[in-house]
């Protein structure tokens, strides 16, 4: 069996124990128990590798708790970001899951007592409410406190029971179970998916965009980081040293914003590395101390409300006033464009996914268009393929930003071509050959007749700022070419057999008649 395959059998694995646990429990509902369940055996099983340091005679889990040092807590916190006494591990807590009768409130002791143990030490904010979507009280588990232990059991032991190992060196098998269940559950709850996770393979297009060229980077950001899989799709592309003081995002949706923490931490990514944060970027935005950032990534949501001129101070805000005007209080997506450009490095690059209308449509975001071009700071927009992420058949359009552009072209690519995707069951997908092809294209802005062209800025000012790739990239004809003088030489011929049959059919008649 060859190492994808085993890949495969293992999902097919985690997603058959996944439906098994959640019963007749919606899974959009129940995702946060599995995925809990998972995020506190990969806890356990990576504190226990830290503690025992790799000496086979050190049982970790067989301790009494009683017998570890003060000390030993103190720098374990220090290290890891928490602390979990033996009694708490996974491992034990599952093994007497079935007979336990407070199974519920135990667990909820624990994951408080986790939590609780990064209070006044500097992962405080990186663990503070890890657990807190893990309800064991949720009557999701149960009506009666009997039935919610059951359902609890059956969670962690189908958790136990997955063919997952932690090694020091190759833990990335919890972080790709991690993504894959996210995936699914993504995949199946239609739009609500779509709005925290983005398709692994959309995700690796625009993570190798915002890093393209670069030897290092000192920060990578997310303003709407949802499950966090722009930001680890980064990592996974560059390596860990890579990315020089980490990882930050914000995620307004505070069970989403747990599964990014819980995510950065199943990918071995230290809390000192990441600093994921819970609230509206476009209103209330975090590090704006930690700016500027070499890498952004971003799929924000597409076309949502947000305040625009209702607030008389954000014409004002160092992030808004330069375009002179706000994105319309029914479309934030220019919002969201143009705080990624503030928060951007002169050498660094945004790679952000965009509703299309807003490369075309007039009024305000006609205007802000014009900033972006007369400041001289979109580089590309690439036209993705219809259905490639879950829950909208949309075709929608990734812009790149960038401050040290070399010239003052703008480039333009059409992938919506079925020479860019695969079809799949419910949706298209991007193999690793198709993203490559795009990020050649992108890298050498050479002309590819009916995909890629770079075009004059002064093209796209005569043009009134239109940036939709289909104004600048000609499609291929794909209609049945007709040589007319062939045509002209078989209509001949056809008269002739007419003119012919004609004849024939007036002697016939002739003869009948006498």
């Amino acid at each position: 069996m060859t190492g994808q395959q085993q890949r495969d059998e293992l999902h097919r694995k985690i997603w058959a124990i996944a439906n098994d646990v959640r019963g007749a429990v919606d899974g959009w509902d129940f995702k946060q128990f599995v995925l809990g369940a998972l995020f506190y055996r990969f806890i356990s099983e990576n504190f226990t590798a830290y503690i025992e340091a790799g000496d086979e005679t050190v049982k970790y889990s067989k301790m009494p708790d009683s017998a570890i040092p003060d000390a030993v807590k103190a720098d374990a916190v220090k290290t890891k970001g928490y602390f979990i006494y033996p009694s708490q591990l996974f491992a034990n807590v599952a093994a007497k899951a079935n007979t336990n009768e407070s199974l519920n409130t135990d667990l909820a002791a624990i994951f408080k007592a986790i939590e609780a143990s990064a209070n006044g030490h500097p992962s405080e904010e990186d663990i503070k409410g890890l657990f807190s979507d893990f309800d064991t009280t949720s009557n999701r588990l149960g009506n009666t406190v009997k039935d919610k232990n059951t359902r609890l059991a059956a969670v962690l032991k189908g958790v136990a029971g997955l063919p997952l190992k932690f090694e020091e060196n190759e833990n990335d098998l919890f972080g790709d179970a991690y993504e894959f269940l996210i995936s699914n559950y993504a995949a199946n709850a239609g739009k609500s998916g779509g709005e925290f996770f983005t398709p692994q393979h959309v995700s690796k297009l625009i993570a190798q965009l915002a890093v393209h060229g670069q030897s290092s980077i000192n920060k990578i950001y997310d303003p709407a980081a949802g499950s966090g899989s722009l930001l680890l799709q980064a990592k996974k592309h560059c390596g860990d040293h890579f990315i020089e003081e980490g990882f930050f995002g914000q995620e307004i949706n505070y069970t989403t914003y747990n599964l990014a923490r819980m995510n950065m931490f199943l990918h071995n990514v230290n809390y000192a590395k990441f600093n994921i944060q819970n609230g509206n970027t476009l209103e209330h935005p975090h590090f704006l101390d930690e700016r500027p950032f070499d890498a952004i990534v971003s799929n924000p949501p597409y076309s949502v409300r947000w305040k625009g001129d209702e607030d008389p101070t954000l014409i004002n805000d160092d992030r808004f006033a330069p375009a002179g005007v706000l994105a319309p209080k029914s479309k934030a997506d220019f919002a969201f464009v143009l705080h990624a450009l503030h928060y951007l490095s002169a050498k660094g690059r945004a790679a952000i996914v965009c509703f299309p209308g807003i490369f075309y449509r007039g009024g305000a975001e006609q205007k802000i268009r014009k900033h972006l071009i007369d400041s001289n700071v979109v580089e590309t927009v690439i036209a993705l393929a219809p259905n490639l992420f879950f829950g909208t058949t949309i075709a929608v359009t990734i812009l790149v930003l960038a401050k040290n552009k070399p010239d003052t072209k703008v480039q333009f690519i059409d992938t919506s071509g079925e020479d860019f995707f695969a079809k799949k069951t419910n949706t298209n997908e991007m193999s690793d050959d198709h993203v490559a092809e795009i990020i050649r294209m992108f890298a050498s802005k050479e002309h590819v007749p009916h995909v890629a062209e770079t075009v004059d800025q002064q093209r796209i000012i005569d043009a009134d700022y239109n940036l939709s790739v289909s104004a600048y990239v000609e499609p291929k004809d794909t209609r049945d070419q007709v040589n007319i003088a062939d045509l002209n030489a078989e209509l001949k011929t056809t008269v002739a057999k007419i003119d012919r049959l004609r004849s024939e059919i007036d002697a016939i008649v002739a003869e009948i008649e006498a």
